[in-house]
């Protein structure tokens, strides 16, 4: 059985380089000329069929295994973030303001190092791997609008397969959960209008400013005291914008924030009472709120099938690590779009090293990874591949 673990291992320069460059210069969502051009060269090289330009940076390749078989397709993002790193790291970011915040620079280039590996061992392969590297990831809608331009068709893929890098969990840990793993998310707006007057004056007013204050407290209890404790759900405002004078009741407010949850109804009841508990409240107060929801990702499901075959190949391909079956977060992503037509798993790999100071956060600006992380995954996931392609 082929050991793609440790041919990841002796193509680690490779990852690294990559890496490193595609960290040195981040590009934010549907801007990802750069990379999206290194990436096609890199699998032109390999002698892939390849199509770029889909949801304009998008590219994707086709390796054809040596016998018939299921068509898999992997994913992998691309886009960086608005944020100035602080990490002070030798490759760090060139361009002020951008920086890769959460590991889509390790995805990428994990990803052309699978490409490698399977390229390789395409003989010994049964079946189609459809190499998906996507933009816009962080919110742009990459993967819907991908969707929406054929990436599921030509061939259709029967599976599909994504990671993360995870730093919320050491190195030497993955994540492997059958069902939901990352929530649906929602954003909303809400705009408070009511009368403004001179802050010496508030009996002429309707005051938006104290009807926002009430309403960010009572949507607290949304979730504290109308979803099931044995759910999970979350409900943050993030957002008020109101006022620019200290002697001046403005016209209107502005609170935003978003909304997480695993499940239909319980999505549903919560969209449901922020419109009660909002405009109930606006119209106490003599104000009236207008609410936009827009929503951002699906949720992220792992077919149960497939979830137990990718732990089988953790078991078996990197029996010391820890393999954890819970691992849920109630953080979004857009590969929900691709899962809610093809039945798929999506796992994580630890990356933080605190010994290292490599344990920031996701999206914080000291955002980096212990490097290890690389052949890890990428061994990984060439081997889950292979699983489903033997």
């Amino acid at each position: 059985m082929t050991d793609y673990l440790a041919e990841a291992e002796a193509l680690f320069d490779y990852t690294q380089r990559l890496r490193r460059d595609f960290h040195k210069h981040p590009e934010l969502g549907f801007q990802e000329y750069r990379t999206a051009g290194i990436v096609a060269s890199e699998l032109n090289e390999l002698g892939l069929e390849v199509s770029t330009g889909i949801a304009e940076t998008g590219v994707v390749a086709l390796l054809e295994g040596g016998k018939p078989g299921p068509v898999v397709l992997l994913r992998f993002d691309m886009d960086a973030l608005p944020i100035h790193e602080t990490t002070g790291a030798e490759y760090a970011s060139v361009h002020d303001g951008m920086m890769h915040a959460c590991g889509h620079d390790a995805h990428t280039s994990i990803g052309l190092t699978v490409a490698k590996l399977l390229h390789a061992h395409r003989n010994e392969l049964a079946g189609t791997a459809k190499l998906v590297f996507q933009p816009a990831e962080e919110g742009g809608g990459g993967a819907e609008r991908m969707v929406k331009e054929g990436v599921l068709d030509n061939p259709k893929p029967d599976l599909s397969l994504a990671l993360h890098v995870w730093n919320d969990k050491a190195y030497g840990w993955i994540g492997v959960t059958d069902g939901p793993a990352m929530s649906a998310a929602e954003v909303f707006e809400i705009e408070i209008k009511g009368r403004g007057a001179h802050g010496a004056q508030p009996q002429v007013s309707r005051d938006p400013v104290v009807a926002a204050a009430q309403i960010v407290g009572a949507l607290q209890t949304i979730i504290s005291r109308n979803v099931d404790p044995l759910d999970a759900a979350v409900l943050s405002v993030t957002q008020i914008h109101g006022g620019d004078a200290f002697n001046v009741i403005p016209m209107s407010v502005r609170v935003g924030g978003t909304i997480r949850t695993y499940r239909t109804g319980t999505r549903e009841m919560i969209l449901k009472r922020l419109h009660q508990v909002v405009e109930g409240i606006a119209a106490a107060l003599g104000c009236r709120a207008e609410i936009t929801l827009r929503g951002v990702t699906p949720v992220v499901r792992n077919h149960s099938e497939i979830a137990g075959r990718v732990q089988k190949v953790v078991r078996r391909v990197l029996p010391a690590e820890r393999l954890d079956t819970e691992e849920r977060t109630m953080g979004s992503e857009d590969m929900g779009f691709m899962m809610d037509d093809i039945p798929g798993c999506y796992f994580f790999v630890g990356s933080a090293n605190g010994e290292l100071g490599l344990d920031a956060p996701h999206h914080h600006p000291d955002f980096d990874i212990d490097e290890r992380t690389l052949p890890r995954a990428a061994g990984l996931m060439a081997s889950v591949a292979a699983e489903f392609m033997s």
